[in-house]
């Protein structure tokens, strides 16, 4: 099975005559010379040129393309800029060209689950008006060098651990889906450590902590097969001519099947949508189609270690629930947070992390008080659609937006603001239905 590198190369090689040989054909129907190209055969002939090159293509990482924001009611540029650097992740942070007051130091941890980062570019937007955006730009761990080491989750840890160190003080951390382990897993070991680097919040959204709770398919394959069928089937070496060769990885291309296969008649209809939009001429459709999947089917390696110890730990073993979780030899133990205010998000249709395996965080830290708590689930959403999208946007961002500056404002001494009967009633709703949810 170690020859998945070889093939996949060997692949793209072999498909990049015949991508030349469609964009050439695509350039002849489209030239306005062409007495032909408004023909209904001409346009379905390019179209299926434009989806065959797509189909095959090799996609590179996207950029965030983050020009620009609001500040203040006015629009000011906005640029990037690297502020901590690892040979496994940066950190990127969002100057904004405008003056304003001193707003919250917001650090976005985005999964390193397949995808770039940039697949937060929503949330990353949301946020820049009204926060300090900072955010974790994880590396491919096929361009990363074995003289650079080995990256697991105890590296992880130390990772959060470090950037609350030297990105604080007054740091809010943000973890969308897979963070949401090693983010509370250094809170706690920073809370153990009565480190004065503590950040103010944590934000946990659609997050594993507990997968024991409304198991999804995916749960369910992970404590199916376990980690040895995970290391049989899905570990590969990056081969030579790349920056990381030799270095065992979870190849990006077999994540993407994955990926694919679990919604293959979804994406076969959007092509086929795409196709019709190609013809009838529906630029917007066909324009959104593009900007989604050049983001979706660009993806990255993941260090086999990394991915091995993750499944294991997160959803076979359950050692972060059931209290056996440890980081370099050292109980991770929730009961320790003590001072780092949580608030944990889900979706009702999430279908990657059940309905209560996020909330798992707030019951398993009992001596956190309850003002420094709290809870949203927001419906009609899928796993997507809790970080970006239009209800993510009208929403969930404006109360992580509140949680954040509450405790932002607590932290300089500003009395906390008493919740008003309507968040008190929306609370009590969703508690309702998470506990109906299990019940049933």
């Amino acid at each position: 099975m170690d020859n998945a590198y070889f093939w996949y190369d060997a692949a793209q090689m072999w498909l990049a005559p015949a991508r030349a040989a469609t964009d050439l054909a695509r350039l002849m129907l489209e030239n306005p010379i062409n007495p032909i190209r408004t023909t209904h055969f001409a346009k379905s002939v390019v179209a299926a040129c434009e989806l065959f090159e797509r189909t095959t293509r090799r996609y590179d990482k996207p950029s965030f393309g983050l020009h620009s924001t609001l500040l203040g009611g006015e629009r000011v540029a906005v640029s990037e800029e690297v502020v901590w650097d690892r040979p496994f992740v940066q950190v990127i942070r969002f100057a904004r060209a405008g003056r304003c007051g001193p707003q919250p130091k917001l650090l976005i941890v985005a999964p390193m689950s397949g995808h770039y980062a940039t697949l937060l570019r929503g949330t990353v937007e949301a946020f820049l008006p009204t926060h300090d955006v900072m955010i974790t730009d994880w590396a491919d761990a096929s361009l990363v060098s074995l003289t650079d080491g080995s990256f697991d989750l105890d590296v992880y840890i130390d990772y959060v651990k470090e950037m609350c160190r030297d990105l604080g003080p007054d740091l809010h951390l943000l973890g969308v889906c897979q963070p949401s382990v090693p983010v509370i897993a250094a809170v706690a070991r920073l809370e153990a450590e009565n480190s004065p680097h503590i950040p103010l919040s944590m934000t946990l959204m659609g997050g594993p902590v507990d997968t024991r709770r409304s198991p999804t398919a995916v749960n369910l394959l992970a404590e199916k097969r376990g980690v040895e069928w995970f290391k049989r089937h899905c570990i590969h070496t990056v081969p030579f001519g790349y920056p990381g060769a030799m270095r065992q990885v979870y190849p990006g291309f077999l994540q993407l099947s994955g990926f694919m296969a679990m919604n293959m008649d979804r994406h076969v209809s959007a092509h086929r949508d795409m196709f019709n939009h190609l013809i009838t001429g529906d630029g917007d459709a066909a324009e959104k189609h593009r900007e989604f999947y050049d983001e979706y089917l660009a993806v990255m390696d993941l260090t086999a270690e990394y991915f091995l110890q993750t499944v294991e730990t997160v959803f076979v073993e359950h050692l972060l629930p059931k209290g056996e979780m440890t980081h370099r030899g050292e109980p991770v133990d929730l009961m320790a947070i003590r001072r780092c205010a949580i608030m944990a998000v889900e979706g009702e249709k999430d279908d990657i992390s059940g309905i209560g395996q996020t909330l798992a965080a707030l019951e398993l830290t009992p001596n956190l008080s309850s003002d420094k708590k709290a809870y949203y689930l927001q419906a009609k959403v899928g796993h997507y659609g809790v970080f970006n999208g239009a209800r993510f946007r009208s929403e969930i961002a404006p109360r992580i937006a509140d949680f954040i500056m509450t405790h932002d404002m607590a932290a300089h001494g500003v009395p906390m603001r008493p919740q008003n009967d309507e968040a008190k009633a929306a609370d009590k709703t969703a508690e309702t239905r998470v506990l109906a949810f299990a019940a049933g």
